[in-house]
């Protein structure tokens, strides 16, 4: 039986979260910096948000492609199949 990798051993995936988690909280921004505003909130909650949108994806993605979930009993039937 093949071995299935899991995505905690990746070391892309970890760099990707991690990135975008320092991404998340504008501290790389001037400070009290709050113009321009679009939609009446200023442009540093968008980042905040679009960032956090960035996340829920990657993990969706992560989630559905690389996180390989299978009971004990799925693996015995598998066996038995063989």
């Amino acid at each position: 039986m093949k071995q299935k990798k899991e995505p905690i051993k990746n070391w892309r995936i970890w760099v990707v979260l991690i990135v975008l988690f320092v991404l998340s909280v504008p501290w790389y921004l001037p400070t009290g910096s709050y113009e321009p505003f679009i939609l009446g909130v200023p442009y540093w909650a968008w980042i905040i948000l679009g960032v956090s949108l960035a996340i829920s994806i990657v993990l969706t993605y992560i989630l559905k492609h690389h996180w390989h979930m299978t009971d004990e009993e799925e693996l015995w039937e598998e066996e038995e199949e063989q």
